[in-house]
């Protein structure tokens, strides 16, 4: 798997709640995990410091060779519920890290086997010869729109698009939605928050796959967004089966 990532506080905010990771752990078992933290002050940043150091480390003690993809489904619920823990711990002991939380993707690639894991709105897509969203939003629109109260396009520019409801460390315990999926060469899988996803339309997200070198999508990806406004923190990663 061929790694690339760019992050970037946008045009808006002065700082930046975002934060992520990807890494081999050996030939065969890649990752990546993406949050976007939220809370006041440094409230948001913490937690998703805290949701990426967790869950790293949990894949890393947790791996090992020949693993199957419901082991490996296991470990990130595993790791996600820990990683929720401590964050709910410790907003319930520092006043000033009350009711902060994150959001998380995380995509583990065994071989050609696939195991993504979410909570909240940031997204997983497969991108081939199209884009397709692996992840779905637990967010106020989003359950709008299944309950056919507002179509997809409206969902765009809903004063309340930016609230989820689900995210780490807003309770004691999360439930965590999980799927498998096979990836074959030369697809990718890129994991984004919705920095991303709320300035860059899905057509502008693809063509900038196909008609760019995978090593300066990620880049790219985060110019069209601050340049479509930049108005929250972009986190994108892209992950390339060979």
């Amino acid at each position: 798997m061929i790694i690339h990532s760019k992050i970037d506080k946008g045009v808006i905010r002065h700082s930046n709640q975002d934060a992520f990771i990807a890494g081999q752990i050996a030939k065969d078992f890649t990752f990546g995990i993406v949050c976007d933290g939220m809370g006041g002050a440094n409230a948001g940043n913490v937690a998703s410091e805290i949701a990426v150091k967790t869950v790293s480390e949990y894949l890393y003690n947790s791996y090992r060779e020949n693993m199957t993809t419901t082991e490996i489904e296991r470990v990130i619920k595993n790791a996600i519920q820990s990683a929720n823990l401590q964050i709910f711990d410790r907003s319930t002991k520092n006043d000033a890290l009350k009711g902060m939380g994150t959001t998380i993707v995380v995509a583990v690639v065994k071989n050609n086997e696939v195991v993504i894991a979410h909570v909240g709105d940031s997204r997983i897509y497969l991108v081939n010869n199209q884009l397709t969203q692996l992840t779905k939003d637990h967010s106020i629109v989003q359950s709008l729109i299944e309950s056919g109260k507002i179509s997809a396009e409206d969902a765009t520019v809903h004063p309340r698009k930016n609230i989820i409801t689900r995210a780490l460390g807003v309770e004691q315990e999360v439930v965590v939605d999980t799927d498998f999926l096979d990836i074959s060469p030369n697809e990718s899988l890129l994991l984004c928050t919705d920095g991303l996803t709320n300035f860059v339309a899905n057509d502008k997200i693809l063509q900038t796959f196909t008609q760019n070198d995978i090593s300066s999508v990620a880049e790219t990806l985060v110019n069209l967004a601050n340049e479509g406004g930049g108005g929250d923190n972009i986190t994108v990663v892209t992950l390339t089966a060979q």
